[in-house]
């Protein structure tokens, strides 16, 4: 199945890994992944520039598959909106200084964002088309705790609403399963309509808020137990051949020794592709 392609579709963010960013590059590349998704707050604490980072990523063999996250992007009105589009005009300027096309954007938490979902196209029709014309693309993704989209469908109404070719969806195994939500639908999805897919296992049952978890206590999929594979199956049903990228957020993972927790990363996924396979 084209969901169980090659080392190169492989990914790792950089939030899954403990030290300097980068020795985290150079774990993730030793360890076998063939792309990284960059996290701000990583970038931004590091004492390299952005463009230096790239540099490194390239001389690694590691594709940027993402910058993310780009928060609260929709619903906002006014001078609200016009900030956000100034904010996002600062992430494609590192986006392009890391040699990366694809900013990861995530449903806004905000209370004063509009509600309906066509509003929440509109911003994103106009972020893909700004996005568009530095050659680069936007790719949405539904926050489990999201004040109006919470759930993978809410969030692909939201791109077809918008229908723009810069625009497509993101599938996080977390919040899609942590919410306990159906699958058929995932599965019928348009490949070409999906910019990423990112897998992570959690405990069950999630007995703290879904936040918290997610921040503090992921897992690397078969390590926790949510229904992974199930998911992956699901996937693959859509055809997509695109990057898979683990992304945990994990206080454990975070005081481990950084190619050690690379290494178990690639196992765990490789274990976790084959079984669903």
């Amino acid at each position: 199945m084209p969901v169980m392609g090659g080392g190169d579709m492989r990914a790792m963010a950089t939030l899954c890994l403990s030290g300097e960013l980068m020795s985290r590059l150079e774990a993730i590349a030793r360890a076998g992944f063939g792309g990284v998704e960059i996290f701000v707050d990583d970038l931004q604490r590091d004492t390299h520039s952005a463009r230096r980072i790239g540099e490194h990523c390239r001389d690694l063999g590691l594709a940027v598959v993402a910058l993310q996250p780009f928060r609260d992007a929709e619903g906002l009105t006014g001078e609200a909106h016009r900030r956000m589009l100034d904010r996002a005009a600062r992430h494609f300027d590192t986006l392009a200084d890391l040699g990366g096309t694809q900013l990861l954007a995530t449903s806004t938490t905000l209370a004063e964002a509009r509600p309906e979902l066509t509003a929440a196209a509109d911003s994103l029709g106009e972020l893909a088309e700004r996005a568009a014309t530095r050659g680069m693309t936007i790719a949405y993704e539904a926050l489990c705790w999201g004040r109006h989209v919470n759930d993978y469908r809410q969030a692909w109404e939201v791109v077809t609403l918008a229908d723009h070719p810069a625009l497509s969806l993101v599938l996080d195994s977390y919040h899609v399963l942590a919410l306990g939500l159906e699958l058929e639908t995932l599965a019928a999805l348009p490949a070409a309509r999906i910019g990423l897919v990112q897998l992570a296992d959690a405990p069950a049952p999630l007995r703290e808020d879904l936040q918290t978890v997610s921040r503090h206590r992921r897992a690397f999929p078969g390590e926790g137990e949510l229904e992974v594979e199930r998911f992956i199956a699901a996937l693959a049903r859509t055809g997509y051949a695109g990057p898979i990228s683990l992304e945990v957020f994990s206080d454990v993972l975070g005081v481990m020794p950084t190619g050690m927790t690379a290494l178990a990363g690639w196992e765990r996924l490789e274990r976790a592709l084959q079984a669903a396979g």
